[in-house]
């Protein structure tokens, strides 16, 4: 599959229901994470809509927590997978943090650290589970 991949930070109601429903989709449908877990912090958050041609294809946040920054529900549709849609949303994710950014964290599942750290994240300390997933905290030098 080739297309344009095109990510934006999403602002209206119509799109944030498709970042919802991306992650529907993968985080509950295919990942059996109990709903109440997914639907948190959506209020405090910067939400990301990726689309390959036009269609919705992924979708992320990013938040400022008492740590820092978090970067969190990184979700890309089965059939657009393995095609840049992830590197866009975390391209797209690290250039709409602030500047003085400082502490960038994520929590990785197991299957997306290396994603991550080619951006610059570096794993921190043991694997832990979230939501039954295996995952590693992960902070960008």
């Amino acid at each position: 599959m080739s297309g344009q991949i095109l990510v934006h930070k999403v602002t209206y109601p119509a799109e944030l229901e498709k970042v919802f429903a991306i992650r529907r989709e993968v985080f509950v449908g295919e990942q059996n994470c109990p709903p109440e877990l997914e639907w948190e912090n959506e209020d405090v958050s910067h939400h990301f809509l990726a689309t390959v041609d036009g269609e919705p294809a992924g979708a992320s946040r990013w938040r400022k927590t008492d740590k820092g920054y978090k970067l969190e529900r990184f979700a890309v549709l089965k059939k657009f997978r393995n095609n840049g849609v992830g590197q866009e949303l975390v391209k797209a994710v690290l250039a709409d943090l602030p500047a003085d950014a400082g502490y960038v964290y994520l929590h990785a599942q197991v299957n997306a650290v290396t994603l991550y750290e080619r951006f610059g994240f570096a794993k921190i300390g043991p694997e832990f589970e979230e939501a039954g997933i295996r995952h590693y905290k992960m902070v960008r030098k």
